[in-house]
């Protein structure tokens, strides 16, 4: 295996085009495995698809329904997986699944139920049960046409953090990363790809090169291979992408427990009903083709009726435009498997690897879900190894992200440890801080006694220290980066001095792309 130089003559083993969960879970693999790695994103990491899903982990109960029973075991194997080694910002979550007799019977849901139990084993905490309303605070928020209800359990996740957190993990293994490089045009070589890229603050050019391509760029999928990879041999029509948007509402929370509802809707998708941090709602997803840019999806007039009023059909509590704080959507780069509907399209991923004449190799990346990253990347290391050589063993299951060194079972003991360690800190900063960075708020409290050492402060829990802990540490560059993607405090910005937040990222991070940790990696 070559090492990771950082000069433009040195021959990575794979190079990574793509950011999002899918590239960066592929190059924390690859770099675990002793593989020279480099993975460049266009924008910030998760800034598309990865940052724009329903925050969760779960098995997908509804692909039971289209029998895609593979794809649910082993999307309910990876649940249990991704809490245990990254127990700071994913955590179980309840489900309420309120019974409408018009639509799917009573028989169906508790056998599907049953299943989805069953297929991936018992380790997961809390299995399904059936509730009856009159008796329960969840069911006291519907309409009293619903009397019956099943409760199940799945797991919620900070879904931009576990990207953020996967290309820390890839970094320190050796992997070179480079945000907001785009790459401009990919040729092969002599058997291996030359990488033209463009820093896109600085427009600064320069050129890598190495022996495997890989194509993660999402929605992208197909415009990358049509337009940037200059290739006799790669097919840009075996792509078969179906783009499918996918979008949610942000609401004031109008009940006070954590559970979460998953609705039947007429049309017979579902819709979650989601608890968000604390004080909101998180109410989607909509599943519609999409033909645009995805760069410039946003959600409908349509959509968002639709959202409200599947909610407004179950809850007794009037929910409205009026509640409606925010909202956001994505595009899914699902897998044309040539079925009519969108909410139909398979979840499941297909990767495709194709040589050059001259023998270079390109992996690209159709579908998949946040939930089978990591087997997703261990797959691809699989084809990849075929041109590679022989490989490391598959090592990601067992070992946790940054942060993540400590069991489930014990995240309710280790905050109140912090909170009677750091008496010094506000309990709700702790708490936050502790629910983002884990373990980590120790390195980032080093020689901290007070709120005084805490440096600047923006409004809300917003401090100078962690800033730094962003921009040095996860490639933070904008007030964006910050607000919404290594946290939701945006969901506060109205108490947040946001234009000093800019000039300070102006005067502190990085000016060429990458950030701090990759000027130096």
């Amino acid at each position: 295996m070559s090492s990771n130089a950082p000069d433009g003559s040195h021959t990575f083993d794979i190079a990574v085009i793509g950011g999002g969960i899918n590239g960066c879970g592929i190059a924390r693999d690859a770099a675990g495995r002793g593989l020279s790695v480099l993975l460049l994103e266009q924008g910030d990491l998760a800034s598309a698809t990865s940052s724009a899903s329903s925050k969760l982990i779960h098995g997908g109960i509804r692909y039971l329904e289209h029998y895609e029973f593979r794809l649910v075991r082993e999307s309910l194997k990876e649940r249990d997986v991704v809490l245990k080694i990254a127990p700071h910002i994913a955590r179980p979550l309840r489900f309420v699944f309120p019974h409408n007799p018009s639509m799917r019977p009573m028989w169906m849901i508790r056998a599907g139920l049953f299943l989805y139990d069953h297929l991936g084993g018992r380790e997961f905490p809390a299995s399904c049960r059936i509730e009856d309303f009159p008796h329960s605070e969840p069911g006291k928020l519907l309409k009293n046409t619903y009397r019956e209800a099943f409760e199940y359990s799945d797991c919620w996740i900070d879904d931009s953090r576990l990207v953020v957190l996967t290309a820390r993990d890839a970094h320190e293994r050796g992997a070179r990363v480079l945000t907001r490089t785009r790459c401009t045009r990919a040729r092969s070589e002599n058997g291996a790809w030359s990488i033209s890229a463009r820093d896109t603050i600085t427009g600064e050019d320069s050129t890598f090169n190495a022996r495997v391509l890989v194509n993660a760029t999402g929605p992208w999928v197909s415009g990358f291979l049509s337009q940037t990879v200059a290739s006799e041999r790669i097919n840009p029509g075996r792509s078969g992408t179906r783009k499918v948007k996918g979008s949610h509402l942000i609401v004031k929370k109008w009940f006070d427990h954590d559970r979460a509802y998953i609705l039947q809707n007429d049309d017979e998708r579902i819709v979650f009903v989601l608890p968000f941090e604390d004080d909101y709602v998180l109410v989607g997803t909509t599943d519609v083709d999409y033909e645009g840019d995805p760069a410039s999806v946003a959600m409908t007039d349509d959509e968002r009726e639709y959202l409200l009023r599947c909610v407004r059909d179950y809850f007794a509590h009037p929910v409205s435009d009026d509640d409606v704080v925010g909202d956001f959507a994505g595009v899914r780069p699902l897998y044309d498997d040539g079925v009519s509907k969108a909410q139909e399209t398979t979840r499941d991923y297909v990767l495709t690897y194709d040589k050059t004449r001259d023998g270079a190799g390109i992996l690209n990346i159709f579908g998949g879900k946040l939930t089978t990253y990591r087997k997703l990347a261990e797959a691809a290391l699989v084809k990849i190894g075929r041109d590679i050589g022989e490989l490391q063993p598959s090592w990601t299951a067992d070992s946790p992200l940054p942060g993540g060194h400590f069991a489930p079972a014990e995240r309710i003991d280790r905050q109140k440890e912090y909170l009677r360690r750091y008496p010094g800190i506000p309990p709700r900063l702790l708490i936050r801080w502790f629910r983002s960075y884990g373990t980590d708020l120790e390195k980032m409290l080093e020689e901290v006694e007070g709120i005084e050492d805490l440096g600047d402060h923006f409004g809300e829990t917003l401090y100078e220290r962690e800033l730094r802990w962003m921009v040095e540490n996860e490639w933070a560059r904008t007030a964006e980066d910050v607000l919404w993607r290594r946290s939701k405090l945006g969901l506060k910005a109205a108490n947040i001095n946001v234009e000093a937040l800019a000039r300070w990222l102006d005067a502190h991070a990085p000016a060429r792309a990458g950030g701090a940790r990759t000027a130096t990696g």
